[in-house]
Formats: structure tokens, sequence, C-alpha cells
């Protein structure tokens, strides 16, 4: 592809569903790699809703991106934490769990860590 491209997360090349109905990831594929928004549920947690798709202990996917709303909290496998909001930009290595926090679905628009993410 080259020149202008447009596309709609509305229309994605790809849909992931999460375990038990807990969100998904709709993606686009750009010349860079896939960008992708994912929506995380009340409720959801990697270690319950993707775990089981991955089959890692802990999610291996490094992520950079932009909470559009909702609110997740993160917990790095050495300890460090962190809880991301509306507004929020975020770089997160591999090695961690995440869930969401509160009653609102946390959306959040990723352009490194989704190829693969949830992938059966």
């Amino acid at each position: 592809m080259s020149g202008l491209y447009q596309r709609n997360f509305d229309d994605p090349e790809e849909v992931r569903p999460f375990e038990e109905g807990k969100g998904e990831l709709r993606l686009v594929n750009l010349d860079g790699g896939p960008v992708g928004r994912a929506v995380f549920e009340p409720g959801w947690q990697w270690s319950k809703h993707v775990k089981p798709i991955a089959g890692t202990d802990s999610c291996q996917a490094a992520h950079t991106g932009y909470v559009v709303s909702g609110r997740m909290r993160i917990v790095m496998d050495d300890g460090q934490e962190s809880e991301i909001g509306p507004g929020d930009f975020m770089s997160c290595p591999p090695g961690h769990d995440a869930w969401t926090v509160g009653q609102e679905p946390c959306v959040i628009v990723d352009w490194q860590g989704f190829a693969d993410y949830a992938k059966r």
C-alpha cells in the first residue's frame, strides 16, 4: 500500500474475540504492521480471558498504545504496577498481567503489540 490510506475499525480486516465474551480486538493492516483497537469489557483480565489463547504465563506482547476510554491496571512480572486511563499514552514491555478497573469498558488503540495478540 502506498499513498493515502483510510480504514475504519468498524470495518476491520480481522476481529479476535476474547474468552467468555469479555471483549475483542479489531485490526487494520498498515505497511508498518497492524494497528488494533481493543475493547476490554468490565471483568476482563488477561490471565483469565487471553492467557488460554496465548498459552503463556503472562502477556509476552510489548504494547505501545493510547487509552481512549475506561481504565486498566497493569502489573509487571517484577511487581511494578500502574493504572492507565483516558488520554494516557503507554508503553509496556512483555511480561505482565492486566485487568479492567471499574464498570466501564477500557478501549485502547495499540500500534505495536497486537500482531499476534489473542490470535487463535
